[in-house]
């Protein structure tokens, strides 16, 4: 197999003083922070052409190299899961997930998820990312239903991914909340962390964690409930 091509980026002022592994979880969200964690101590990630550790502390201007690993072997099941399909060429397939699919396996699910659907849909997926999540370039949370992009092949995969680093792609959400907001709209910028009970949530922290900026807008609401618009810029 060709060896894969290094996927470099460059630190931005803004980025500085991040973790490795932040700052590459921020570009790379098709991968797991532990993923990228043993991508470093692999050695597949070179800071400034060393190898480093996943703590090390970026600064702007700093060069960072990632050799994306071959895809391994795994076995996953292909179910005939119907599938919402909002678009599709040769090159990628947008779908639109139901809540309550997860997106691909993992650790007590290896069956009925999206990857399990597109495998019966299109028999082959980017192999480009982790070994269970062959053609995903982003993830919606299981019970999120909403619009997901997959790539059909490695090119696809990168250039996708390359988009959602750079946020080019503007991501929209509606919400059912609950009360009434006391503005029609506004920004929401606090830094987030995981839950430290339920490790699957986030939560608002004083600690520290990344900066997530939201903007918001009502479209309706009664004093028990308000659907709101959010657009996702960071976190």
């Amino acid at each position: 197999m060709k060896d894969s091509t290094p996927i470099e980026f460059v630190v931005s002022e803004n980025d500085a003083k991040l973790r490795l592994d932040q700052f590459l979880a921020k570009q790379l969200p098709k991968y797991s922070r532990s993923r990228l964690q043993q991508l470093i101590r692999g050695g597949l990630v070179r800071l400034n052409e060393q190898s480093t550790r996943p703590r090390q502390i970026v600064r702007g201007g700093d060069r960072i190299d990632l050799t994306e690993p071959p895809l391994e072997k795994i076995d996953i099941r292909p179910e005939p899961i119907p599938l919402e399909i909002l678009f599709e060429d040769d090159d990628l397939i947008v779908i639109n997930k139901p809540a309550g699919l997860t997106v691909h396996p993992g650790a007590g699910q290896r069956e009925h998820t999206v990857v399990n659907a597109l495998l019966s849909h299109c028999a082959t997926l980017s192999g480009v990312g982790e070994k269970e999540r062959p053609g995903i370039v982003h993830r919606l949370d299981k019970e999120t239903s909403g619009c997901l992009v997959v790539a059909k092949n490695d090119m696809a995969h990168r250039e996708l991914s390359k988009q959602f680093a750079a946020r080019t792609v503007e991501k929209i959400y509606l919400a059912l909340v609950a009360g009434k907001l006391r503005k029609p709209a506004g920004l929401i910028e606090e830094k987030i962390g995981r839950h430290p009970v339920h490790r699957r949530r986030m939560r608002v922290t004083s600690l520290r964690g990344r900066t997530a900026t939201t903007e918001y807008r009502v479209i309706r609401s009664s004093n028990q409930a308000s659907l709101i618009e959010c657009r996702l810029h960071s976190g």
